[in-house]
Parts: C-alpha cells; structure tokens; sequence
C-alpha cells in the first residue's frame, strides 16, 4: 500500500471562507454588547477554527490553543498570558482585562486551564469564543460551559453538497469527481483538502478532454489523513473482524447477507459503528473510505480470491435504472441511492450508455445542471454517439432561457416555465404539481405559486421550485410575501449548478435603485467592496451601505445569492 505525503516545501494556500454565512452570523452576534460569547462544537475537521478566525477577524482578541502534549501541564495553553507561577484565583484576575478570548481545541485543556476557562465565563467580564471537537470528552470544566448555560452552544453541521462544490470550484474539478470527494470525506475539510492535494500530486487527476475538468478515476489514494480516519477498520485486533471487514470491501458496491459472514464479529463491528445492517439482514461497510483502504492495504492474492467476477454488478445497475425511470414516470426526483452506478463511475468502468441517460436526465430534472452534463458524457465514453446520452448532454447544455424538452409533459410544462401557462392549462397531468403550478400562474395567485414550489421541491423539482418562487415573487401584491418568496426562489437556485432560466434571470433588479442596481452587478461578478469602490470612486463604507439597503430589498443577505438574482457579467481580469 503506497502512502502519499504532502510536499512538506509548498505552502498552502488556505480555502475560500465558503457555505456558513449563518453561522458566521450567529458568532458574530455572540459577540456583540451584552453577549457572553458561544462555544463552537463538532466533529474534527468541520471547520471550526475556521469559522471562529472569520468571526473575530479585525477585532482585539487574545487566543489560546488546547494540546496533547500540554493536556497534563497546568495552565500550559494560557503559559503566553501568564506569569511562570500563578494561581487559579490569581489567573482570573490578570485575565479579567481581555475583552475577547478564543479557546480553540477546548477538549485538549488541562483540568486548571479548563477551570480557568469556566471562571472567566462565571465573572462575564471577558466574550468568550470556545470551539470543541467531538469524540474523547471534554474535561467537565468545559462541557459545563454549554450544559450550564453559561454560553449559547451552535453545533456545527457538514457544508452541503453545493457550498462543498463552491469550495471546490477553483480546483478545475468535475462534477461527479466533487460528488465522490464529498461522499468520501463526510464534511471533513481537513480531509478533503488532504485528498485533492494528494490527487493533484500523484497524477490521479485526468483532463476530461470534452470541457477541461479534472476528473478521478480510480483507487483512493491512501494519504496519513486518510490513515488516521481509518485506524479503527485497519488495525482492528478481534476475531474474525479484519476477515468480516475485507470480504465487505471486495464485495462493494453490493452489500453481503448477514449468514455469509461471522456473526459474533459482526456484532462487535455493527457496536462500534463500521458495519451497517439494513433490515432485511444485508450489511456493509458504515465508512465510504474503508473499502477502497482496506482493498488497497489487500495483497494480490488475497485481492484475487476475494474479488467479485466481472459484471457481477449488471443486475443491480439495471434494478437501480428502473428505479431511476419508475421515479420520473410519477414524477417524483427525491435523491435515491445509486451506490452501483457511483462505483462504476469511480473506478472507471464502462458506464451503459442506457444507464448513463436515465441518470442524466434524472439529475437534470432535479436541476443538477452540470451533474446532468457529466453523466452523459460517461455514457459517449464507450459509444461516442448514443442519441439518448447526446440528448441529454444537449438539454443539460443548451443556452440560457431554453427549456425545451422532448417528453411531451415536459415540453408543455416548459410553457409554464416561460410564463406562458395559457397553453399548458388542461393539458398537464391533472392534480399533479405542473398543473397546480399553471393553474395558479394563469390566476396570477402568489401564494397558489408558493403552494407550487413547495410541492415541486418536496418531489425534488428544485429549478421548478425555484422559478414558482420567483413568479410568485412578481404577483405578490404584499412586500413581504414578495421578499419571502425571492429568498426562497434563491436558496433554492443555488442548488441548482449555475442554471439560468427567464423566471430566474434579473429577478430583483427593477425593485433598486440606480446606484444599487450597478453595484450589486459589480458584486454578483464577485469583486469586493474595495473593488467596487475603486472603480465607482465611492468611499468602502458608501458601498457598503448600498449594499445593505440592496439586501434588504432582495430579501436575503448572502452575498452569495447575487448571480442568481442578476445577470451577471463575467469579472474583469487584471
């Protein structure tokens, strides 16, 4: 098994602050006049110590770091803060003049630094900023902190599937390789920025030749991260445990019934939470990382006798497609499991192009627009010209405001879409979600066009949702109902890989002022607040200020939404 070590001589560059506006918010706002301050909780590698640099960044704040080669010295993480010698008592004190304090990895405290920490927090002279990793527990001065109420606690959830594609947006990624590292890592960035890096070096990444992305096909690399999220499958001791572990990796995508395996091994695996089992008795492995690991740490032989027999997979591929296709004939895209399809994908197996184009459109029809595009380039690979495949690559491809559609529901529903619903109504399944969202389009009934959305988004539908909101955005004749609606209808475009349709296209700009209307362009196209001013001539603060007053307009203050509400230009390169 080949491990991959970072260049220890390239500096890295650090990732854009990406996908926790709220949360950046909700610290910000703990430290505020009259706060106590927060205590940041999750998993390691969430993004805690980021999040908290972004919240204080700019203000006057003192900082302290939990280690575990300090975690049996006294007072050791405040050593910088302190005299040599110095009493609990004596420390509150001297630190009583810190206005604002960050502890980060709180779980790795000494007992007398912990206790120092609960102090300060007890006097409620210093805002505390306390980020604590999940796993081995807190020393008790420290939990008390959230579980006294002392301080508010906000527990830090994965990025998403699109901010974790934002995130990863100037990497030249394509779309189904993202979806494979955000499956693997599980919301841990750390991880996931140790995985690109150590793709990028070993030459894994492979230019599509079509659009220039780079893709990963092929074996995970094992790299030290990856290690030692792994430790517990890979150096597991018990009876029977490894065998139940490796015979689980050789056989994915397929889970193994719960006879072929040893059952007292598969007790203790399922306990300790590396095995699942689903209720008709089929277990596989929890980890999406263990079974590339454990099949890449397998000598040759045993790989050889454990792996399964070429297109041992067809039939499962094909019950997954029909699944696929039943879903779309009710018109229901819900997000469904497609292990075996992902697999092959990700080994770089032959995709059907059959397959391929029921995936494709599968995703297009949930507005997944570039995911759409990659599948159907998966099933040309092997053909070069499957009709279904070069179909779909062109509906998932074709230029702003097209919404045509061969499938004769869809391509009426494409009438609604453009705002034309006259010559859908009557003709669209009825009862269904198209036609309750032309019958209330033709009405002009802003909250029948919510109603809509909310029908279409729980099917899945998010570009449909997206585009019901922003219709029901323009008839509301209540503001509030209006801004409610847009916000809604850009949460949802985010989701939707860069789509553009004409009800989504400058959807707030008539509601701005001049001066707002030009700005928040330049801010769509991604220049800063610097940026802008410079080239308007106006004062940072005066941007700002626009901005703001432009926010409250749009109904949303993620500066992240703009291109979705504006048609924006391409930014300026120097």
């Amino acid at each position: 098994m080949t491990i991959y070590e970072p260049d220890a001589g390239t500096p890295e560059a650090p990732w854009p602050f990406t996908g926790r506006d709220g949360e950046l918010d909700l610290v910000r706002g703990a430290l505020t006049a009259g706060r106590p301050g927060i205590v940041v909780t999750g998993p390691a590698g969430r993004g805690k110590t980021r999040l908290i640099t972004e919240a204080v960044r700019g203000t006057d704040h003192a900082r302290v770091t939990g280690t575990p080669e300090a975690r049996d010295l006294p007072l050791a993480a405040f050593a910088h803060l302190l005299p040599d010698t110095v009493s609990l008592h004596r420390a509150v004190r001297a630190l009583s003049g810190v206005r604002l304090l960050v502890v980060d990895d709180a779980q790795l405290l000494d007992e007398t630094s912990a206790a120092l920490v609960h102090q300060l927090a007890v006097q409620g002279r210093t805002r505390l900023v306390v980020a604590a990793a999940d796993g081995p527990p807190a020393p008790a001065a420290v939990s008390r902190l959230w579980t006294g109420e002392l301080l508010p606690r906000l527990p830090l959830g994965p990025l998403s599937p699109e901010d974790t594609a934002r995130l990863l947006a100037g990497t030249g990624l394509e779309p189904l390789t993202v979806r494979r590292l955000y499956q693997a890592c599980r919301g841990d960035l750390r991880l996931l920025r140790d995985l690109v890096t150590a793709l990028a070096g070993s030459g894994r990444l492979t230019p599509d030749p079509d659009t220039g992305e780079r893709a990963w096909r092929g074996p995970l690399p094992v790299t030290p991260a990856v290690r030692e999220r792994l430790a517990p499958a890979l150096e597991r001791p018990g009876p029977g445990e490894r065998d139940a572990l490796e015979r689980l990796a050789f056989a994915e995508p397929l889970p193994l019934p719960v006879d072929e395996l040893d059952l007292a091994a598969l007790e203790r695996l399922e306990a300790d939470g590396l095995v699942d089992v689903d209720e008709q008795g089929a277990v596989t492995l929890a980890h999406p990382l263990h079974g590339p690991a454990l099949r890449a740490a397998a000598g040759r032989l045993r790989a050889r006798r454990l792996g399964r027999p070429p297109f041992a997979h067809g039939p499962a591929l094909a019950a997954e497609q029909r699944v696929l296709t039943g879903r779309m004939e009710r018109y229901d895209v819900r997000a469904v499991p497609t292990p075996v399809g992902e697999w092959l994908v990700a080994q770089g197996g032959p995709l059907p192009a059959g397959y391929a184009a029921v995936r494709a459109r599968f995703a297009r029809l949930r507005g997944e627009l570039r995911e759409a595009a990659a599948w159907a380039r998966e099933g040309l690979r092997e053909t070069g010209s499957d009709d279904r495949c070069l179909s779909e690559l062109a509906l998932a491809e074709q230029p702003l405001g097209e919404v045509t559609d061969p499938d004769a529901v869809h391509a009426l529903y494409g009438r609604v879409r453009l705002g034309e619903p006259g010559r859908a109504l009557g003709r669209l399944p009825a009862g269904g979600v198209f036609a309750r969202h032309a019958e209330a389009l033709a009405r002009g009934d802003g909250a029948a066009l919510d109603r809509a959305a909310q029908a279409l988004s729980e099917r899945g539908f998010l570009l449909y949702a997206a585009e019901a909101h922003a219709q029901a955005a323009r008839v509301h004749r209540d503001p509030r109902a209006a801004r409610l609606s847009r916000t809604r209808a850009v949460a949802l475009a985010r989701r939707c890989q860069g789509a553009g349709t004409p009800a989504l296209a400058g959807l707030v700009l008539g509601e701005l002022t001049a001066r707002q209307r030009e700005i928040v362009t330049l801010a769509a196209a991604g220049l800063s607040n610097r940026e802008i001013a410079e080239r308007l001539t106006l004062s940072v603060r005066t941007v700002g200020n626009h901005l703001y007053g432009a926010y409250a307009r749009l109904g949303t203050g993620d500066r992240r939404a703009l291109p979705w509400l504006v048609d924006a230009p391409e930014r300026e390169t120097a």
